[in-house]
């Protein structure tokens, strides 16, 4: 048996894992340190090979994680939850509320906006998610929306935090493809914001469909705007912050973020943040961050196997000699990841996934960033679709009184705005290349 044939092997053991329900983190590290030593002990001996996979498994997570790009992981997701306990977040949504209440649909309008608002200082899906099942799913509620609904727009607007910068997802992408951080944040915020907009269209469209599905919200005067704007401050200073700091070249990423953070939690305590929401705040941070960090180092030793194996490069030549045109092949491989997506939670599907698929999409000649992307916003889809569809299961553990299987359904029309999103990057790479262009040019 060839190291190709165990790669093939060990990978279909991994997806069965996967599908019994095995968390990624530790299938792929079982996976990986398995592969290693059946490799290794085929070419040194069983006790030689032992000793190099341990050895690997030991050094491998460590040598690779502790990297200057991935500090930015935990102080991007602190300046979400510091918004969160600070109560930052519910004067964005009145903001937000009272700008948009208007629009047939209003108030799922504002919610998706207000998603959007407090995605660039978050960065993490499930953390807007939570969020706004406790500030937003309330209010339609007591505004006569049907409950798929309102749990749907909070579902999907959660995951606006994986395009729009700071997003965990993005980085994650950048590392293991050794592609600039900064670049790829840049290039999320317009499609961030085309998606945000589609969503805010789909809301529309099904209010003006079915009016008892998404009441109109009264409208507000001038004076009940301008008034709410104030609230909008903090949020914006640290957008601001970030982006400006990233777009003139002012600090690194992880420098944006280590700033970001401190300005937040500076104004938290201006507003008077008591040490318990403090300590929730660094203590839902630690879980998060812990979790993240234990699937990435899980994933890069079945990474490493991979490599060992050959796979990569061997589906990379499988792909280029296929007798198609690219962008065929290109729409084949977005729909093995919506396939999977049903499956896999989104980092992990990426960890797990690029190391194969990248260097076949590359050379075919599509643009690293340009495909960050688009293979984010598809990671997106896994995030609200079912079985898997943590967003929605997130949504329904802050709302038990919201069946999860009512969330999927409040989902599906955004499943199908992501689609569209996706097919107008396609159609049109100058959306997401153009600021990145413009910034280091």
């Amino acid at each position: 048996m060839t190291p190709f044939d165990i790669g093939l092997l060990y990978t279909g053991l991994l997806l069965v894992f996967v599908l019994m329900g095995m968390r990624v983190a530790f299938a792929a590290g079982l996976i990986g340190f398995l592969g290693l030593a059946t490799i290794f002990t085929m070419k040194l001996g069983f006790d030689k090979g032992i000793w190099v996979a341990i050895k690997m498994a030991g050094t491998i997570p460590h040598s690779k994680s502790v990297t200057y790009a991935l500090s930015l992981l935990p102080t991007f997701i602190l300046i979400g939850f510091l918004a969160f306990h600070a109560g930052l977040t519910k004067k964005l949504f009145e903001a937000s509320k009272r700008w948009l209440g208007w629009l047939p649909g209003g108030m799922g309008v504002a919610t998706i906006f207000a998603t959007a608002g407090f995605a660039a200082v978050s960065g993490a899906s499930v953390a807007t998610a939570a969020v706004f099942s406790r500030v937003a799913i309330p209010e339609m509620l007591k505004e006569g929306y049907s409950k798929p609904l309102a749990a749907g727009v909070v579902a999907a607007g959660g995951t606006l935090a994986t395009l729009i910068p700071p997003s965990t997802i993005l980085v994650i992408y950048a590392i293991i493809v050794e592609q600039s951080v900064g670049q790829l944040l840049i290039a999320g915020f317009i499609p961030g914001m085309v998606s945000a907009l589609i969503y805010g269209g789909i809301v529309i469209g099904l209010a003006m469909w079915k009016k008892d599905m998404a009441p109109s919200t009264r409208t507000y005067s001038w004076v009940e705007k301008f008034t709410a704007v104030p609230g909008t401050f903090p949020i914006l200073i640290v957008v601001g912050i970030i982006f400006g700091s990233l777009y003139f070249g002012l600090a690194t990423p992880t420098e944006a973020g280590s700033l970001g953070a401190f300005v937040i939690l500076v104004i938290a305590l201006w507003k008077g943040m008591k040490w318990k929401q403090l300590s929730q705040a660094l203590h839902e941070t630690a879980k998060l961050t812990a979790m993240i960090f234990t699937i990435i180092w899980g994933v890069l030793l079945y990474v490493r196997f991979l490599g060992f194996a050959g796979l990569p490069e061997a589906f990379k030549d499988f792909i280029t000699s296929l007798d198609q045109p690219p962008l065929v092949t290109l729409l084949l491989i977005l729909l093995a990841y919506a396939i999977l997506g049903m499956f896999m939670d989104a980092i992990g599907m990426l960890l797990l996934t690029l190391p194969v698929v990248y260097p076949a999409v590359i050379a075919l000649g599509y643009d690293p960033i340009w495909f960050g992307i688009i293979v984010v916003k598809m990671a997106e889809l896994c995030l609200i679709t079912p079985p898997i569809g943590l967003n929605c299961f997130v949504v329904s553990g802050v709302r038990p009184d919201i069946p999860v299987q009512d969330v999927f359904r409040g989902a599906t029309p955004f499943f199908f705005a992501d689609v569209l999103t996706v097919g107008v990057l396609i159609a049109f790479p100058s959306i997401v290349l153009w600021l990145p262009q413009q910034m280091f040019n």
